[in-house]
């Protein structure tokens, strides 16, 4: 518990309450992020990735809370393997990667221009951030949702072989298919 107090101490501290996002600020949206990844059941390590997936910036959205040459700091409040998964989710080129992720694992890092290959257990992982994530966006604009539904249901569809079967159920009550 204290952990987790301390990274939310920290995020404040960077400034994430004082970032617009929708549906509020930024570090509401990766609280919401955090609770949701732990409502469907994901380990703590998955969930501080949650709370912090941002903190690189994405290439969705473009504000750093830390820049990526001080991983060992995010290291340090985290553990290494949600770091890892934040650091790929901030670094992964959506339009290189998003598409085919579930079925070769590769992101292709928007930092350095370098090929990652996705470790198996760290897949699931990050599709279900990665959609976690949108589910969020989609839920605090509804607009966003309305108007590209069939892209993020191909996605999700096409992210379902590497999707937790939690997260696959939120997608078919959402878009009605996996």
């Amino acid at each position: 518990m204290s952990a987790d107090v301390d990274v939310r101490g920290w995020l404040r501290e960077r400034g994430a309450e004082r970032v617009e996002h929708p549906g509020g600020t930024l570090y509401a949206h990766l609280c919401r992020v955090q609770q949701r990844l732990a409502d469907l059941g994901h380990d703590a390590h998955v969930q501080a990735a949650g709370l912090t997936h941002a903190v690189y910036g994405t290439d969705g959205f473009d504000v750093a809370l830390l820049d990526r040459g001080d991983r060992d700091r995010l290291r340090e409040l985290i553990g290494a393997d949600a770091e890892a998964l934040v650091y790929l989710y901030g670094a992964g080129d959506r339009k290189r990667s998003w598409r085919r992720l579930a079925a070769t694992g590769e992101i292709f890092d928007r930092f350095t221009g370098q090929r990652h290959v996705v470790r198996p257990g760290q897949l699931t992982a990050l599709v279900d951030l990665s959609i976690v994530n949108e589910l969020d966006v989609l839920a605090q604009l509804p607009a966003l949702l309305d108007r590209h539904r069939t892209y993020f249901a191909e996605l999700f569809a096409g992210w379902a072989p590497a999707t937790s079967p939690a997260v696959r159920a939120e997608v078919v009550r959402l878009f009605g298919s996996a």
